[in-house]
Order: C-alpha cells, then structure tokens, then sequence
C-alpha cells in the first residue's frame, strides 16, 4: 500500500472517480478532510476486507486469550467467549 494522499471534502468531490481509482487500481488510499481535520479514510474494497479480516482474527484471538485466563483462574464469575462476545458487541 503506498502512503495515503491527503485531500479536502471539496476536492474529492470535484474528482470521486479519480480517488476510487486511486485507490482501488494504486491501493493508494485518500484521507479525507472536513475544514482542516481528518474525518475519513477511502481505501479499495480489498484493503477494506483484508483489514476487515485482521480485525476479526485479533478480536478472535483476544477473546480466546481472555476466555484461557478465566478458565484458568476458574469458573466463578467469568463467562462464556459466546457471552463475552455479545457484550463486545452490544457495547459498540
């Protein structure tokens, strides 16, 4: 992936098909600014699903290492990696 471009909402507006292309042929993502700050990130749908995937195996894993701990120091109090799921879930 090359270093991201930097771009104002009003610019990526005068020229979306550009970015997309940029982004999804270069893998070159474009973050986008709203009055001088950051607000958003445009990447090709490729790197969206890889990141995707490396967020659900690390979520994945730390919820396997938590559940090990629990079990580890035993069954009182702790929950289930399904229970502790959905309260990961239900708190975003």
């Amino acid at each position: 992936m090359s270093e991201p471009v930097t771009e104002s909402m009003a610019e990526v507006r005068k020229h979306l098909a550009v970015v997309i292309d940029r982004a999804r042929r270069d893998e070159t993502p474009t973050i986008i600014t709203r009055r001088g700050r950051s607000e958003a990130a445009l990447v090709g749908i490729d790197e969206y699903r890889r990141l995707l995937d490396v967020a659900e195996r690390f979520e994945d894993e730390w919820l396997s290492r938590l559940a090990d701990k629990a079990e580890a120091e035993g069954t009182e109090g702790s929950a289930s990696l399904e229970e502790m799921a959905a309260l990961l879930r239900s708190a975003n």
